[in-house]
């Protein structure tokens, strides 16, 4: 089980860092802010895909084509782990090798699409405000990791469960040796 979750986990993260830089580069600072992160999103589930991928492989490779939904689900979940591990440190070394002040661009953006889009000058100071206490708490690495986590990880959750209900059916997407079990015999 180890090998399977560490490396789908791994792809996984790969693949979401990967697409990230990528983004970034092509598209420059614009793709790391609030009206690009549907693309983020999609780019998560994409490489988190490789859940339901990890979690068939050991059923039919290690299970004989059976998994109950827990056991499903806990791989999903490792798999999901170790994804947000690499998603979350690799953040963390972007951050220190390009000194980059996240929350400061990214606070000047949303107030400049609030003022676009014609927000009051109240709803604009309670953000700036708003916006200020998220700073101080994102200059807290420990709070800076749990919030860039918190980014990866409800997504792998739900791909995790969906995974789980899916593959707990042996009818589902069967292993050969499920399809014709005379084939695994010989």
């Amino acid at each position: 089980m180890k090998q399977i979750v560490f490396t789908f986990g791994i792809i996984a993260g790969f693949i979401n860092i990967m697409t990230g830089i990528l983004l970034t580069n092509l598209g420059g600072e614009e793709m790391m802010h609030s009206n690009t992160q549907w693309i983020g999103y999609l780019v998560m589930i994409i490489a988190l895909s490789l859940i339901f991928v990890g979690v068939k492989q050991y059923r039919d490779q290690y299970l004989g084509g059976v998994i109950k939904f827990g056991k499903a689900f806990l791989i999903g979940l490792y798999i999901s782990l170790v994804a947000g591990a690499i998603y979350v440190g690799t953040w963390e070394v972007y951050l220190a090798a390009t000194d980059l002040n996240f929350m400061e661009t990214y606070s000047t953006s949303v107030i400049e699409s609030m003022k676009a889009e014609g927000a009051s000058p109240s709803e604009i100071s309670e953000m700036e405000e708003q916006m200020q206490y998220y700073t101080e708490m994102y200059e807290n690495p420990i709070s800076r990791m749990f919030i860039t986590l918190t980014e990866i990880l409800p997504v792998g959750l739900i791909i995790s469960v969906i995974s789980a209900a899916l593959l707990r059916k042996s009818t589902f997407m069967p292993s050969e040796e499920n399809i014709n079990p005379e084939a695994s015999a010989t």
